[in-house]
């Protein structure tokens, strides 16, 4: 993996690959980015107070109307700050050297750089300042932003991972693990788990062996250590066709005790390769939409009449998918999902099965995008709310909020539930997770459509966190938000003390990502007295 960073390494380290990034982390980074998925430009920006062209040459930056609109908002569409312009480097060296034009501007304490696009509260926008569009990365290298190696790995820049698909499958091979949804970048993904005598940028090549302490703290870092520009990513045969299961529960115990038997069965084991969870409140089905990208309306219409039938506050449905190849016979592959289906508690009758291709399934929310852009549905406010919630805790937490704060609500979007093991996480990454040896992701997925939804979607956020404090459920949140850094500190826990050092190893004048709120310009100074507590 590839990091332009503001450290005063002596010269750039030769360009070597990340050697087997291990599968346990990169499966985290997926999984994490199922919740903030729905951006299709991964940015990265710098931001400043006043800026002039002389600050910006030799750069070529954008200060047309169709650039700034672009790059003056976020995918939640609640915050805006308009930048002075856009910025499209085609390599690693243009980043490194927009950051060392920076570090040596004479108005250096007036740049700020911030993190990514995918935010949805303005950590990532840069007013007064200069959007970097990590879109265009690679042009310049003839377009080939994804490359398949023989070894059976791709190098991928900036590309979208629905690019990845394209490139990998051309040669019967795919990624062991994907995002939920295709349409952001690797290094988006990826991002979102020393003061010398002159600071500049420089392209740090970095793997779980090499410069492993900046591998690890861009997993997760909030772009807080350095931009991704380069990743290698393990491959392996891509299957064909995929057995797409749900399976409602009105139960939340059975439900959750289902999805922890699934997640416990490791690798070479029998079972599912991919496992999900979704909650839909009672009022979503008998009064919501009633058109579905799995359902047909005939199974909206039982769903709706279990709901009524047994009162109960949700229906909960276990997503999972079985992969297999043109090789294996139907027959084989039902009896496997025959016997997976029999140790599982599901409402009887309720289990609903499509068979779909390999990309068909992939592809699936990239396909509700298009839904919801063609219904003027997709470019509205976005509060979501994202939450690691402790294993032992999520039945509280499901009867306090499912059935207690959102009670009576019916919201338009999407409510993930499902269970995660602890192990699988390498504790070494930024990312900030429950202590616990199984936890659940919950993602409120909700999204403003109507006058004065914001406000009451706001409100109900703000009431779930107030609930989790009140209770002490030990929630974490993913893609956080901390008005202060003393939320930040709780945030971190235990890898504050860790963190802060890395922060003045890789960003010691603190450019990177500020608008996350994280550090202050003061890191340099507090750092260089020996003090921690920042």
């Amino acid at each position: 993996m590839h990091i332009t960073t503001n450290s005063s390494f002596p010269a750039p380290i030769p360009s070597t690959f990340c050697n087997n990034m291990p599968q346990t982390s990169l499966a985290t980074l997926l999984i994490v980015t199922c919740f903030l998925s729905t951006v299709n430009n991964f940015h990265h920006m710098v931001a400043g107070n006043v800026l002039s062209n002389d600050d910006l040459f030799p750069l070529d930056v954008r200060t047309d109307h169709d650039a700034i609109t672009m790059a003056s908002s976020d995918f939640g569409h609640i915050v805006e700050a308009i930048p002075h312009g856009v910025f499209h480097p085609t390599s690693a060296a243009d980043i490194a050297a927009l950051i060392s034009s920076h570090s040596r501007s004479r108005n250096h304490s007036r740049w700020r750089r911030a993190g990514e696009a995918t935010q949805a509260r303005g950590q990532a926008l840069a007013p007064g300042g200069v959007v970097i569009d990590m879109q265009s990365m690679g042009r310049g290298d003839r377009g080939h932003r994804v490359n398949v190696a023989s070894s059976g790995l791709t190098l991928a820049a900036s590309s979208m991972w629905i690019d990845v698909l394209r490139a990998t499958l051309e040669h019967g091979l795919a990624p062991r693990v994907w995002t939920d949804y295709l349409r952001i970048t690797v290094g988006g993904t990826l991002s979102n788990g020393g003061i010398g005598g002159q600071a500049y940028g420089g392209t740090v090549t970095c793997s779980p062996a090499k410069n492993s302490d900046l591998f690890f703290a861009a997993l997760g870092g909030l772009g807080q250590f350095g931009v991704i520009t380069r990743a290698r990513i393990a491959l392996e045969p891509a299957p064909k066709r995929v057995r797409w299961v749900r399976l409602a529960y009105t139960d939340v115990g059975t439900f959750t005790s289902d999805q922890e038997l699934l997640i416990s069965k490791r690798d070479g084991e029998s079972g599912f390769d991919y496992v999900e969870g979704q909650v839909q409140l009672n009022r979503t089905l008998t009064e919501g939409r009633r058109s579905s990208s799995f359902f047909s309306p005939s199974e909206l219409d039982r769903l709706a009449n279990l709901a009524v039938e047994t009162r109960s506050g949700a229906i909960y449905y276990i997503e999972a998918a079985m992969y297999y190849d043109d090789d294996d016979t139907v027959a084989v592959v039902d009896q496997k999902l025959e016997t997976l289906l029999d140790g599982l508690r599901f409402v009887p009758g309720h289990a609903f099965v499509r068979d779909v291709s390999y990309v068909e399934f992939l592809d699936r929310v990239g396909r509700e995008e298009q839904k919801l852009r063609s219904a003027g549905a997709w470019d509205v406010p976005h509060p979501w709310l994202n939450l690691f919630v402790p294993g032992s805790r999520i039945l509280d937490f499901d009867a306090g909020v499912f059935k207690g704060v959102l009670r009576d609500a019916k919201p338009v979007g999407l409510i993930l539930m499902y269970p995660m093991n602890k192990d699988r996480w390498d504790g070494r990454m930024t990312t900030a997770t429950p202590e616990e040896d199984v936890f659940y992701a919950v993602g409120l997925l909700r999204s403003a459509v109507a006058a004065g939804d914001l406000e009451r979607l706001e409100r109900e956020n703000q009431a779930v966190l107030e609930f989790c404090d009140r209770e002490r459920i030990g929630c974490k949140q993913y893609l956080p938000h901390h008005a202060a850094q003393d939320g930040w500190k709780r945030h971190f826990g235990e890898k504050w003390g860790r963190v802060a050092a890395l922060k003045r190893k890789y960003d010691p004048r603190a450019i990177l990502s500020p608008g996350q709120g994280i550090f202050s310009a003061i890191i340099a100074v507090a750092g260089e007295a020996g003090n921690d507590s920042l």
